[in-house]
């Protein structure tokens, strides 16, 4: 029986929901919102109330569900195992493409901090070098990584809630207004062609109610935690990704691949820049070493109950799945070298858009999942239909995002999420049944 005593506060559970987005999803993002200028703050409005919408679906599902799996769980509500499997399936390729996107973003910064000029090639064997640090860092098991990514992280907090509160001392709104639209776009495709970068900073916020059972009266505290975590990085990602664009001019915005750096430079020295650099390319890796660790992990959870091949199941005296690790580091290792770029931060604009794409696909599931959830539940009517009418927000705003990733994304994440169905068809159903009942019984 747990003790009340050590329970977590709506206050504690905020601040951690908040801290876990908050890692190097926003790191880019200036380079990339510059393309469509300081109207790129509708889009970040646009992208809060999504994601405040999807944060507090996924809130309810997590006190609803009494299934384990996480998103899988909860498709499987609606659409049996099958979108259990394809569920987990395109969450667990999501955050691999993620990672390379991740190891990117230090190899960004660490250009600019060394003064490197790499080729294409260089990046590419610089990234997999990153990909393949983190990877072997793991093995050591779950301890180690959160040991070093509690500290890491602050290497992006910092930098980024200090430029929301100091920044203004230096912002210009002549050169923000300037900046409004370089490029004559119209209102629609200035929003489109942001919006699934808005996204990719919120990416886990359906994490945040796995720590229900942590939690002092969870029916309540929950979703005000869910809800105020993603507000409470709604308001930070907004601020800092504004300010910015105050200090720095649009155009060296637009060619920066350290831009916070950047910005730190502008405002007192270059030194100053290089330590800002330092510090978010430590909290990319340590962010990129806690990924690498939660993807094998997914990996291994429906390799357990047989929905994966078995070889990810295997661990090692510290619990680490090292054998999975090795596959998946190879398995990125060949998807980075497929996606070398003249430009890093054209590689990372594609990763980001189809790593978007895959991760939305568990979230229409959980999505649509919570209707029937509801009626298990047996929740009030009034309280079923206003559920209800809010994933149908976080529902639409998914398939905005989709068809605002661009046919490039959706079309790739078609084909990664219909090869899903063909594994489940054709190779996973019967295995997966039987390990399954043996798993439950």
């Amino acid at each position: 029986m747990s003790n009340p005593g050590n329970k977590m506060g709506v206050m504690h559970l905020t601040i951690l929901t908040a801290v876990n987005m908050l890692g190097s999803g926003i790191i880019m993002l200036p380079t990339k919102l510059a393309e469509v200028g300081t109207m790129s703050i509708l889009s970040w409005l646009v992208t809060a109330f999504g994601s405040l919408a999807l944060a507090w679906a996924f809130s309810k599902c997590g006190l609803f569900s009494s299934k384990s799996g996480g998103m899988g769980g909860y498709a499987e509500y609606a659409f049996g195992k099958s979108g259990n499997f394809i569920a987990n399936y395109t969450y667990a390729i999501s955050l691999l493409i993620a990672n390379i996107a991740i190891a990117i973003s230090a190899v960004g910064y660490g250009t600019v901090l060394f003064g490197a000029e790499l080729t294409p090639v260089q990046v590419c064997l610089a990234t997999i070098a990153v990909l393949w640090v983190t990877t072997v860092l793991n093995f050591g098991g779950a301890k180690i990584t959160g040991q070093i990514g509690s500290v890491t992280v602050w290497g992006v907090i910092i930098p980024v809630v200090g430029l929301c509160v100091i920044g203004w001392f230096w912002f210009s709104p002549s050169l923000y207004i300037s900046a409004w639209n370089p490029n004559n776009m119209d209102f629609f495709s200035a929003i489109s062609t942001s919006i699934s970068m808005t996204l990719w900073a919120f990416l886990g916020l359906e994490s945040a109610c796995a720590n229900m059972d942590a939690v002092d009266n969870p029916q309540k505290n929950v979703p005000i935690a869910v809800f105020g975590g993603t507000l409470v990085c709604a308001v930070i990602y907004i601020l800092s990704t504004n300010v910015i664009a105050g200090i720095v001019p649009n155009l060296d915005l637009l060619h920066s691949t350290a831009p916070f750096g950047l910005a730190y430079a502008s405002m007192f020295t270059p030194v100053v820049g290089s330590i800002v650099m330092f510090l978010m390319a430590l909290a990319c890796i340590g962010s990129l070493l806690g990924w690498q660790f939660t993807v094998a992990q997914v990996f291994k959870s429906s390799a357990d109950i047989g929905y994966f091949p078995r070889v990810f199941s295997r661990v090692t005296a510290k619990d680490a799945p090292v054998v999975g690790m090795i596959i998946l580091g190879i398995i990125q290792t060949l998807l980075a070298l497929m996606i070398i770029s003249p430009s890093l931060n054209k590689q990372f604009n594609s990763l980001v858009n189809l790593a978007v794409v895959t991760n939305l696909v568990p979230y229409v599931l959980s999505m649509a999942a919570l209707i029937p959830m509801q009626k298990l539940a047996a929740i009030p009517g009034g309280q079923m239909k206003a559920n209800t009418f809010i994933a149908l927000l976080g529902t639409i705003y998914s398939f905005y995002a989709l068809y605002s990733s661009g046919e490039e994304a959706m079309m790739l994440g078609a084909l990664v999420t219909f090869s899903g169905w063909t594994f489940w068809g054709m190779f996973i159903q019967k295995k997966g049944e039987s390990a399954v009942t043996a798993y439950q019984g």
